[in-house]
């Protein structure tokens, strides 16, 4: 009898059945030589007004026989094939061009590696690379995850600190998809939290979910940070988060991942300036 117990070994990432690892690391350089990785927007509205805010950047790869790999994916190859730094740069570069022409009152979010974070080089690299764009550092959100934080807190403090003193933005993404530790809300310098769709499961209707989340909301107005909440897929959901206190979401029910003059398009439409 087929048992329907799941696995509890799950494939690593970065891995696909019958693909041998080394011949997608070859398949990577030659993307990234060919700008193959291509850079989609997933738009992020503010729950105040309804409006489009600005946009998360997400680094996408349309490989010719395995289809869309995702940016979680993608990654992992690129760290097995030691190809971070020059996708990250390839992926922060591509959004940069991309967002240039947007209006001034659009944001736009980066996702900062682990191993960009861990280089004490990283900040005076990253603010000469968006001194050379047309997008002013406020305008700029940088994302980090836990992953980063538990290589290399330290690190990554000052990391974050030099940057917030150039003028960019800084959020702790993903928090309540690993451990939730509340000691990075201590000793980061950050303006933002974003929380994982997984905080956001069973809200509003259980209880004991609704009253993370509103704990976890009360921490953040204490410490003055923005709140973002992520994976936002049901009217219920957003009516959720907004009467609790959340100042931005995203997620598909209003927008998938787009290209770059979607995102302006959108936010042009009467929908996409919170009306309808």
């Amino acid at each position: 009898m087929e048992s329907h117990t799941p696995s509890l070994r799950k494939p690593a990432r970065g891995t696909f059945p019958g693909v041998k690892p080394d011949s997608l690391e070859a398949d990577l350089l030659r993307a990234l030589d060919r700008r193959e990785i291509e850079v989609l927007f997933q738009p992020q509205f503010a729950s105040r007004t309804g409006a489009v805010a600005g946009a998360e950047a997400l680094a996408r790869w349309r490989h010719p026989t395995l289809g869309e790999i995702g940016a979680r994916d993608l990654f992992a190859i690129a760290e097995r094939a030691a190809l971070v730094a020059p996708l990250s740069r390839h992926v922060v570069a591509r959004a940069l061009e991309e967002a240039a022409s947007w209006p001034e009152e659009l944001h736009l979010s980066l996702n900062i590696t682990p191993e960009e974070l861990g280089d004490p080089r990283f900040a005076a690299d990253f603010a000469a690379l968006i001194g050379r764009s047309d997008l002013a550092p406020g305008r700029l959100m940088l994302e980090i995850t836990e992953d980063v934080l538990l290589r290399n807190l330290e690190q990554a403090a000052a990391a974050l600190g030099a940057l917030r003193k150039l003028g960019f933005r800084t959020a702790l993404d993903d928090f309540g998809a690993g451990f939730c530790n509340f000691r990075y809300l201590r000793d980061l310098p950050l303006d933002a939290l974003k929380l994982d769709r997984q905080m956001l499961v069973g809200v509003p209707g259980d209880a004991k979910a609704l009253a993370v989340l509103r704990a976890i909301i009360a921490l953040c107005r204490a410490l003055e940070l923005e709140i973002y909440a992520e994976g936002i897929e049901s009217e219920i959901q957003r009516a959720a988060i907004i009467s609790e206190g959340c100042d931005y979401w995203q997620g598909f029910l209003r927008a998938q991942p787009m290209k770059g003059q979607a995102v302006v398009a959108l936010s042009r439409t009467a929908r996409g300036q919170g009306h309808g």
